[in-house]
């Protein structure tokens, strides 16, 4: 524990003295008072506790009192939400089919949209999108505001390479190019990230990429969780791709899967509140920071409560307060 001002703990110290030895002067000062007016057989008479007990409480709240005044400090683990969180769009084609209206990605843009302006400053924020290819288009930063431009700036085309997003996510969190190991080789050391989310918004579509299991496996081994947000319905709607009308729906295996082997967790949004909804339920990691907490208040409180209690006691056992 420390102190601000630290020079009133000598004062608390002489101030109680003197107290103390004000109170002892005077209570010498009224037995002497009785003996020289004939009362000395009431000297001493009466409960050793209720005589002195509420100038005892009276005289213990100064001193906490003042201790509270040289504003004490104490370092506390905090507990709070900070890390980085990746949020990584699907933007095939598939994610413009309009069962969850108004749109797959729509509905997407929107509840991630949500989840930003929830998040505090602790939370660096960065936006990835991925068709056939993956690409990061804002940073992990603690201006909300970027990542909310970005995310407004999404559009759909082209096919789904799940893996190929996780890929490109851990080397934005890693801070170097992550790729598969081939077959037998060892897998690439990318050191340990466990204040790190990439969240996935997808309709689970794959269309060809990386192995998605084994991109997972090494976000895992990093400690980067995956949480996936299902965006589209079992039943699924159609697109238009070069004139031909093809039908998709959501695949919630897939999405499971990746979330799964990461330690996450799959989020299914089967309209466009339920994405929204879902967005709450992401579960960040959650850290003990050391903080200075000042307890001057909980000081004040101890000593206002000792002397409430002291004067009480004293009004009604004695008549007075002192």
């Amino acid at each position: 524990m420390s102190f601000l001002h630290p020079l009133l703990l000598i004062v608390a110290v002489v101030v109680t003295a003197a107290a103390v030895y004000g109170y002892v002067w005077l209570q010498r000062r009224r037995s002497s008072a009785l003996a020289a007016a004939g009362f000395a057989s009431m000297v001493g008479r009466g409960s050793a506790v209720r005589r002195h007990l509420p100038y005892g409480l009276i005289l213990f709240a100064l001193p906490v009192l003042l201790v509270g005044l040289a504003r004490p400090q104490a370092e506390l683990s905090v507990p709070h939400v900070s890390g980085t969180v990746l949020l990584a769009f699907d933007v095939s084609n598939s994610m413009r089919a309009t069962d969850v209206s108004p749109s797959r990605l729509a509905a997407a843009q929107q509840a991630a949209k949500d989840f930003v302006e929830d998040q505090p400053d602790t939370v660096d924020v960065g936006v990835l999108v991925f068709g056939d290819q993956a690409l990061l288009t804002q940073a992990p930063t603690d201006d909300h505001n970027a990542a909310m431009a970005a995310i407004g700036r999404l559009s759909a085309s082209g096919g789904t390479s799940l893996g190929q997003a996780i890929l490109v996510g851990l080397g934005t969190i890693t801070g170097k190019p992550v790729a598969l190991p081939d077959e037998g080789a060892p897998a690439p050391e990318l050191g340990y990230w466990p204040s790190a989310t990439i969240v996935v918004f997808s309709d689970g579509q794959e269309t060809g990429g990386p192995d998605i299991e084994a991109a997972a496996e090494l976000a895992a081994a990093a400690g980067v969780r995956i949480q996936t947000v299902g965006v589209g319905t079992a039943k699924g709607g159609t697109v238009e791709v070069d004139g031909f009308q093809l039908g998709t729906r959501l695949d919630e295996q897939t999405l499971t899967t990746i979330s799964q082997v990461t330690g996450g967790a799959y989020h299914p949004a089967g309209d466009a509140a339920a994405v929204s909804d879902t967005t709450k339920s992401i579960d960040l990691r959650l850290t003990a920071k050391k903080e200075p907490v000042e307890l001057t208040a909980p000081f004040a409180g101890v000593a206002l409560l000792l002397l409430m209690l002291g004067a009480l006691l004293g009004t009604r056992w004695h008549g007075r307060i002192v």
